[in-house]
């Protein structure tokens, strides 16, 4: 049977099964029945919340589901336009206010010579996010509930744990960006805070998707006056392009300077990043059939960030040219008083961008945490259902907003500090986020012909690799104070590197004592069949049989961020304490 949005299933003894087939074999899972999936609509595959069905609303457009006139450079003009927005929205969301602070940091103690890690970072956002695309166009299940479904909940409530402290520490950070922004124009946060939890609250639960990613776009377009801001801060366009291409920190590479590369590489690639854009993606109802527009959304989007990160690291080295700045950042509001000494309206521009940011920010990091909490306890969670007619999604919501405003509001706290090491934070996590997504995207079982190919997997485990070296390279350094943060980065990569074809090699040794696995059902399709092919219900999936190594290198892998993520809040006791 193919639905009307061009998706086939088997129905009838497929959502008979769905409704409580036992799972065993996942790794670390505990043996039970799954969850009925009450939400799902008859022939709705693997999706897990009927509101997932229907027409694409987009905030620039709508594609009925029975509409298959795509053809032709006018509509398929009009199609993108509909489609647009999970992937700028996501990638826009990442110049947050941790991402402008963490920026205008770099810029202001270190000059022009961290840029190269933004150029850097453009490959690694469309790989990462390109797959969660996949994941959720094919699937129709938010990532938490993958990973839940498909690992066992013992690595399933780690990874969604990890997820909701990161995003509410990050939410945090929006709200230290709406205080000083707003206190560059002399109110209050006892005001603007209030006022932008409740602003948040109104607009996400309006009960439609579309009137969202309205909202969003309004405040996209206001993050435009970077680009006049950028222009008018004198950038020297030559030293601006050399340390785009040339690898290098000013001053020498320490530990502080890896702690900040860290924390570009955090808030620039966010763990949150993946949760959001897969259950946008679906809440937006895009299919397969869509997923090349929403590749270009994703890519767009990639360029958009790191251009608007570019401006803000220009914008704060102007600032860092007067006399007592550069090399004494506080925070992104100090930015915009130095910047004020050439006028108001640079002041006045900047912190309109840390607001509109901290805003955006603010909302997808939210969401993206609601979003997984239906998803892990089957609860309606859908932009396009009323506040009435899911209550918990929107409670929860609500909920964070008003905690991390509450908190924000305590006198005397680290806010500073706080927002620097919660992006490191994320770049220290992300590793296991990018494992976990590695893993599902070469299960065919989840993806069928739509799995990683070969090219893919390498240049993902090579980024993996990186993150792992540079987070490595922190915890070293914050042991042993008295090593060279460069030769320890040198000394790390080669270890990698060594790991690496240490697993090649035992993987060509032993691949002739493996069992030849027969050919999977999807495997030979035909663009067509691509095209319409979605996942079944998650109870009619094969269960996963991890190797013995996998279970060992992952296990590894946990214990590494634990004790990571130990050593970064001894960084953060370090430089508190001065």
């Amino acid at each position: 049977m193919t639905t009307r949005d061009g998706s086939s299933h088997q129905a009838g003894a497929q959502s008979k099964a769905a409704a409580g087939k036992p799972t065993t074999g996942k790794p670390g899972a505990v043996k039970g029945e799954i969850p009925k999936p009450k939400l799902a609509a008859p022939g709705a595959g693997a999706v897990l919340d009927d509101a997932h069905l229907g027409d694409i609303e987009g905030a620039f457009g709508r594609i009925k589901m029975d509409d298959e006139r795509r053809t032709g450079l006018r509509n398929r003009l009009v199609t993108f336009l509909a489609i647009i927005g999970p992937g700028i929205i996501v990638m826009v969301g990442d110049n947050d206010a941790g991402g402008v602070s963490t920026y205008a940091q770099a810029g202001q103690n270190y000059g022009y010579s961290m840029l190269w890690t933004l150029l850097l970072l453009i490959p690694v956002l469309i790989v990462n996010q390109e797959m969660v695309v996949r994941l959720g166009a094919v699937t129709g299940v938010g990532h938490a509930r993958l990973i839940n479904e498909r690992f066992g909940r013992f690595w399933g409530w780690f990874s969604v744990g990890d997820l909701f402290i990161l995003n509410f520490l990050t939410l945090v950070t929006e709200f230290i960006g709406v205080s000083l922004a707003l206190r560059y124009f002399g109110i209050s946060q006892y005001i603007s805070v209030p006022i932008a939890g409740l602003l948040l609250i109104a607009i996400t639960a309006s009960g439609s998707f579309r009137r969202w990613e309205q909202a969003m776009f309004a405040f996209i377009a206001v993050s435009l006056v970077l680009v006049p801001l950028a222009l008018i801060s004198g950038p020297h366009y030559g030293d601006i392009a050399y340390h785009f291409v040339v690898p290098g920190v000013q001053g020498g590479v320490t530990s502080d300077a890896v702690l900040l590369i860290i924390a570009i590489v955090g808030t620039t690639v966010a763990p949150w990043q993946l949760f959001f854009q897969q259950s946008n993606v679906i809440d937006k109802r895009i299919t397969p059939r869509f997923i090349g527009y929403e590749r270009a959304d994703t890519t767009l989007g990639a360029f958009v960030v790191v251009g608007g990160a570019t401006a803000i690291l220009v914008t704060a080295v102007y600032a860092a040219r007067l006399p007592g700045v550069a090399g004494h950042f506080t925070d992104a509001l100090g930015v915009a008083k130095a910047l004020s000494h050439y006028g108001q309206v640079y002041g006045s521009l900047f912190a309109i961008v840390l607001l509109d940011a901290s805003i955006i920010g603010a909302s997808a990091v939210t969401l993206s945490t609601s979003y997984a909490f239906g998803d892990v306890f089957n609860m309606k969670h859908s932009l396009h259902r009323s506040f009435k007619d899911a209550k918990p999604f929107y409670a929860s919501y609500s909920a964070m907003i008003v905690i991390a405003a509450g908190i924000v509001l305590i006198p005397g706290a680290p806010l500073g500090l706080l927002t620097t090491l919660v992006q490191a934070l994320a770049g220290i996590l992300l590793p296991s986020a990018s494992c976990f997504l590695l893993l599902l995207c070469n299960d065919r079982e989840v993806l069928g012909p739509w799995v990683n190919p070969r090219w893919l997997n390498i240049l993902a485990a090579f980024i993996v690799g990186v993150l792992v070296m540079l987070s490595g390279t922190l915890v070293i350094t914050t042991l042993f104070s008295h090593l060279n943060a460069l030769l320890t980065a040198i000394w790390l990569s080669a270890a990698l590197a060594a790991g690496a074809l240490i697993y090649v090699g035992w993987q060509r040794v032993t691949r002739s004592r493996r069992p030849a696995r027969p050919p999977h059902p999807t495997a030979g399709m035909s663009p067509a069949e691509r095209m319409n092919w979605r996942m079944p219900p998650l109870a009619l999936l094969k269960p996963v049989q991890w190797s013995s190594s996998t279970k060992l290198a992952m296990l590894m892998l946990r214990g590494y961020l634990i004790i990571s993520v130990l050593l970064l809040v001894v960084k953060a006791i370090q430089i508190g304490t001065g």
